[in-house]
């Protein structure tokens, strides 16, 4: 018998040979072709790839290699296929994996419905396309109305309602690209990967679910790119420097950084943007204990707004101004220990935010209790953290808790004050006990 049969015997003595699925026979010739004998050369060559294409430490086993290679092999998540089609140079539809948006051929029995997933987008690399323009030419200006709305949406919508409505949007647009050409599908790609960077940015920032957040900012990237987006890509490319930025991960966060600035170059980016960019690299650079460099980033950021420039920033750039520029501000120098100057720079920053800016009111009156826990003032301390729970009343958001809670831990040594006490039952209320297990 071949290597694809197998023996299968029955009660009387005999048996019968029965084919045995010879697996993802494309992917197995693809990587031998390419010089990998082994399933575990291959799966060798994918780790080493991750940290060329800037994706950080990704190790890649034998043992998934053989998923892949097995007769119903699951369809790659996006990083993976970045790795595979970089390592074998060969489109992944070309290797024996079936993508989740294609639909059955006519007389096949119809596939099981998708279950959506609670969090994450899931991955859908490469984006469909289109031979034939199935939807009118006013479908990607439609789409990016919608897309509009929830940009409104975000910063008064509780994040536990807002994401699964923007996930499904961004499943749509997925579906939508599949059936659009043209000017119409660049302007469908454009809103997509807006509407991507938004779902990242909720699991992100509002629910901290940095995993599920970096696998969706690689899809927004390549929506981006469909879009041939620059300054989308650059904003992309910045927010996904966070994740490893707040995991203490310098040196990755520094190449996404690089990364985002060469996009930005690539566009015509306001002085704000340009400001923005220092910030994210400051805030990654304060959190990895390199304070000195984030102040001197942010000093330059400055420098840039004062600047200025000619170029207009886009209508989705609306996460960021000169005052949000000086809360990162006010953070650094907390950190940095720069008591009085954090406590000045939060207080002006208190003053000038707008009103319904809820979500970083909530993050400034944290770090505003910090300073006074720092400077040894728990009474002080406790109401400004107090401050900041009845804002996160008003809207959930993970990052401002985050504040909250590294507040109470440094209040500890007064822990038998009745300020701490009166915090306690605030911080550990019904409402916002149950808002926090829900994230």
């Amino acid at each position: 018998m071949s290597g694809y049969d197998v023996a299968v015997s029955y009660p009387d003595g005999g048996f019968v040979s029965m084919a045995r699925p010879a697996g993802n026979t494309r992917l197995k010739a693809a990587r031998q072709h390419a010089g990998y004998a082994s399933q575990q050369a291959f799966a060798d060559a994918l780790t080493r790839a991750a940290t060329a294409l800037g994706l950080g430490h990704i190790e890649v086993s034998a043992r998934q290699v053989r998923r892949w290679e097995s007769a119903s092999p699951p369809w790659p998540r996006a990083d993976h296929q970045r790795l595979i089609v970089h390592v074998l140079q060969m489109p992944i539809e070309q290797l024996g994996f079936t993508p989740p948006w294609d639909t059955p051929t006519e007389g096949a029995p119809p596939a099981p419905a998708p279950q959506p997933a609670q969090y994450g987008t899931g991955a859908a690399l490469p984006l469909p396309k289109a031979a034939v323009a199935v939807q009118p030419d006013t479908v990607g200006a439609d789409y990016a109305s919608i897309t509009v709305a929830y940009r409104r949406l975000y910063w008064s919508v509780q994040p536990a309602q807002m994401h699964p409505a923007v996930v499904e949007h961004t499943r749509l647009g997925t579906q939508l690209l599949s059936e659009t050409t043209g000017v119409a599908r660049r302007v469908l790609a454009t809103a997509l990967a807006e509407s991507l960077l938004l779902a990242g940015r909720i699991e992100f920032f509002d629910l901290r679910q940095p995993e599920d957040a970096d696998q969706t900012f690689v899809r927004a990237l390549q929506a981006a790119g469909e879009a041939d987006d620059a300054l989308l890509g650059a904003a992309i490319l910045a927010h996904a420097a966070f994740v490893p930025g707040w995991a203490g991960r310098r040196e990755e966060a520094a190449e996404r950084m690089r990364a985002a600035r060469t996009y930005a170059r690539r566009a015509t980016p306001s002085a704000e943007f340009l400001a923005w960019l220092d910030a994210v690299e400051a805030e990654c650079e304060t959190r990895c204990g390199h304070t000195r460099e984030a102040l001197r980033l942010i000093a330059h950021g400055e420098e840039v707004i004062a600047a200025g420039n000619d170029h207009t920033a886009p209508d989705w750039f609306d996460w960021f101004s000169p005052v949000r520029l000086a809360a990162f501000k006010g953070n650094t120098e907390l950190k940095a220990g720069l008591i009085p100057q954090a406590r000045q720079t939060l207080t002006k920053v208190l003053e000038d935010l707008p009103a319904d800016s809820i979500k970083q009111r909530s993050v400034v009156l944290g770090d505003l209790a910090a300073v006074e826990a720092a400077a040894g003032d728990p009474e002080a301390a406790c109401a400004r953290a107090e401050e900041a729970l009845d804002q996160l009343a008003r809207t959930w958001y993970a990052t401002g808790m985050d504040r909250v809670t590294e507040v109470r831990r440094a209040l500890q040594p007064w822990a038998d004050r009745e300020c701490v006490r009166r915090l306690d039952d605030r911080l550990y209320g019904w409402q916002t006990t149950l808002s926090a297990l829900k994230r």
